[in-house]
């Protein structure tokens, strides 16, 4: 009976008020394939397919199958929901009150029986209402012809039950798809501007950026590529972000691949779009709504020659192929795993050619508008860096792909037939990782050499040309932080290298992926190290909900032998905590484009005060000695009382020079002291000690005392001789 954990799913169905659900019918109970439950039966079914409608309480049912022997049979119809049995019935198709023709009794060769019956309202009142309404609802049921001689099992056969309600709605992934389509314009807006603006680039430090986006779409997705025992309704939700990892569903695309496959050592017998059209995956952990029905078009045996046969049979037979872990989330979204890699490399390289297409149309419009009308300033910047705006997207593109890059190499490694893709897949990864190993190296290298000459690596964010070329990876953090890029890199490589590497291991994928996330979470907590505080608290939630995520999977590993109900509930939790997270993630995003137009990204703007100081520093004037750049602001409101006249010199050497006779040939008269005039102030002993300790060094070099200067004894030119005050 469902009513024993009505309750338990209480708090539960309150979260999954909020998901999409697409209603096939009114209140309609519906099996959705079969397979046998007993070898060498007497009795083969080919065929089954019941349906109950709770509107009217009946049953409608088409069964077909050929039997060795007339026999008398009875039925025992046995359904279950979430591992508990929640109905079970006996019934003599010869009685007057369940009377089946076509099974009273089952003839020998080939049958078909199909009709309705009313159930009374004893049994409809068993099932409860949240049957109908739950998305994914894991029910099973379970037919068993007996002898009625012997009691002898004759046939059994199994059967998916579903409401015609999923959480894999196609307006889910839409709405997924508009707010990673929303931070990427935020951020390309932000982008746009910084490059207008002189191409400073390095303007998305808000967070959650695209990357963030994207990168936590990619993890739901990911979880979902897991090895263990999902509830269908979790499996359903997670096709959802499909298209964050390249899986998009192209039949076209995959015939292709499939065609290539064929020509370089592929094998398409049972790995091919066109097998997948005709199959039912059965996922390996035997999980009761597990049998996820793709196409139906099996033809029943030419044996069956009846017009009701040839229609019951041709609706719901297929062929059933065994699925797990990456195999089962890619085929689940039509695509043959051999053909994984292939997809998303096509995929990639479609975005990549859109990218080159798109910036060089926005160069082409530019130069247009240049030359035939009035060229607004604020894109000069654009125009001059479009080249690097080209390189700096398509070097993000392989930042944000990286951690799937790697799974799709390594399972096209371990799981590909084609010779060709392998080839592809090594030149790619190897292509990928060195780029990034080359910006690493080179922003290493940077911080070095601006460490040893300047003492630290601002250089890194306040000079325009290393932020133009190496802001990408850092612009998000703190100085002191910059190459927290590194263990990012490292952290996408493990993750995507676990999942494809354990494939078919789910303990040890569940394991392995909890310490990942949680080392992750451990470096950001203990670093903080984004420059916004905003920036620090996103993504530190972000990583909480990646770990809790893997937290919840393990309740899902068959080795521990969770219950299956215990399962679902974390699955419609799970959901709701990543539908969350995603909702959030959209809020912010509307946050961030109003922020961007009032308020400047802090790397910036210190580089451009930076810059704007140097500037006002290039034209100054110097000043006479008294009024020096050398001297305290602080101190010039000091009076000069009882203090040498000569401040920067040595006072005897003043006093010599002062008092030596005129040259004879000049008539030149001894040059009196300098007195203090009214409007002049008076500094003290104080200030001039400041003075000299502020003033640079003359002569000295690193290790040496300063040099003090001293005015040299100057010949007499025309009477006249030249002093410095």
């Amino acid at each position: 009976m469902l009513r024993p954990i009505s309750s338990l799913f209480a708090i539960s169905l309150l979260f999954l008020g909020t998901l999409p659900s697409r209603v096939r019918a009114d209140q309609i109970l519906k099996t959705s394939g079969f397979s046998t439950c007993l070898s060498n039966a007497n009795i083969t079914v080919q065929n089954l397919d019941i349906e109950y409608n709770n509107d009217d309480k009946t049953v409608t049912f088409n069964v077909a199958g050929t039997s060795t022997s007339v026999q008398n049979v009875t039925a025992q119809l046995n359904v279950t929901a979430y591992g508990i049995s929640v109905y079970q019935n006996s019934f003599n198709p010869c009685d007057s009150s369940t009377y089946v023709q076509q099974l009273c009794p089952v003839p020998a060769g080939s049958f078909s029986a199909n009709g309705n019956q009313s159930i009374p309202p004893s049994y409809a009142s068993q099932i409860p209402s949240i049957a109908f309404s739950v998305p994914d609802i894991a029910a099973q049921a379970t037919l068993e012809l007996k002898s009625l001689d012997t009691g002898a099992d004759v046939a059994c056969i199994t059967s998916d039950v579903n409401n015609g309600k999923t959480a894999s709605v196609p307006a889910v992934s839409y709405v997924a798809a508009g707010i990673a389509g929303a931070a990427l314009a935020v951020g390309g807006l932000s982008a746009l501007g910084a490059a207008a603006g002189g191409g400073s680039g390095g303007a998305g430090t808000m967070s959650p950026s695209f990357t963030d986006v994207i990168t936590t779409m990619q993890g739901f997705a990911m979880n979902g590529m897991m090895s263990v025992k999902y509830p269908d309704v979790y499996r359903s939700f997670a096709k959802n972000f499909g298209f964050s990892v390249g899986l998009i569903p192209w039949t076209a695309m995959q015939t292709s691949i499939d065609n290539f496959r064929s020509k370089t050592g592929g094998n398409l017998t049972d790995d091919s779009v066109q097998f997948l059209k005709n199959a039912t995956l059965e996922f390996s952990d035997g999980s009761g709504a597990s049998k996820m029905k793709r196409h139906v078009a099996m033809m029943i045996r030419e044996s069956i020659l009846t017009n009701s046969t040839s229609t019951a049979g041709s609706s719901n037979s297929s062929i059933q192929t065994t699925v797990h872990g990456i195999q089962a989330y890619v085929e689940e979204l039509s695509v043959p795993q051999a053909n994984t890699f292939m997809t998303v490399l096509l995929i990639v390289a479609i975005v990549i050619a859109a990218i080159a297409v798109g910036v060089l149309s926005l160069k082409v419009i530019l130069e247009f508008w240049a030359l035939f009308g009035s060229f607004p300033k604020g894109l000069t910047g654009f125009r001059k860096h479009y080249w690097g705006t080209m390189a700096r997207t398509i070097v993000n593109l392989i930042l944000v792909l990286y951690g799937i890059w790697v799974l799709y190499c390594i399972f096209q490694f371990t799981h590909g037939d084609s010779w060709a893709a392998k080839v592809l897949a090594g030149i790619t990864l190897a292509i990928f990782t060195g780029v990034l190993a080359t910006f690493t190296f080179l922003i290493w290298r940077t911080a070095r050499v601006l460490k040893k000459s300047e003492g630290d690596v601002s250089g890194l964010y306040e000079d325009k040309s290393n932020w133009l070329k190496y802001s990408l990876f850092y612009d998000s953090y703190k100085k002191d932080f910059w190459w927290l890029f590194v263990p990012a890199i490292v952290y996408m490589f493990a993750k995507g290298c676990v999942l494809a590497a354990a494939d078919g291991h789910g303990l040890s994928q569940t394991v392995a992926q909890l310490v990942i996330e949680c080392l992750m979470l451990g470096l950001l907590i203990w670093n903080r190290p984004y420059e916004r505080k905003s920036g620090n608290i996103i993504n530190i939630f972000i990583q909480v909900i990646r770990a809790l995520s893997v937290v919840c999977i393990l309740v899902f590993v068959e080795e521990l032998g969770i219950a299956q109900t215990t399962q679902t509930v974390t699955g419609v939790v799970l959901i709701a905590v990543q539908s969350l997270l995603t909702g959030v993630l959209a809020i912010l995003i509307a946050v961030n484009a109003i922020i961007m137009c009032c308020k400047e990204n802090p790397h910036r703007k210190r580089r451009k005060e930076a810059e704007k100081l140097n500037r006002d520093l290039d034209n100054l004037t110097p000043l006479d000695a008294r009024n020096s750049l050398l001297m305290d602001p602080a101190k010039m409101n000091t009076t000069y009382e009882n203090e040498p006249k000569y401040p920067l010199f040595k006072q005897d050497s003043v006093d010599s020079f002062m008092n030596e006779p005129a040259n004879p040939y000049s008539g030149a008269t001894p040059l009196r002291p300098f007195t203090p005039q009214s409007h002049r102030p008076v500094r003290s002993v104080e200030s001039r000690e400041n003075l000299v300790q502020h003033a640079a060094p003359l002569g000295g070099v690193s290790g040496s005392p300063p040099r003090q200067p001293a005015i040299p004894n100057l010949p007499a030119y025309g009477g006249y001789r030249g002093v410095a005050y």
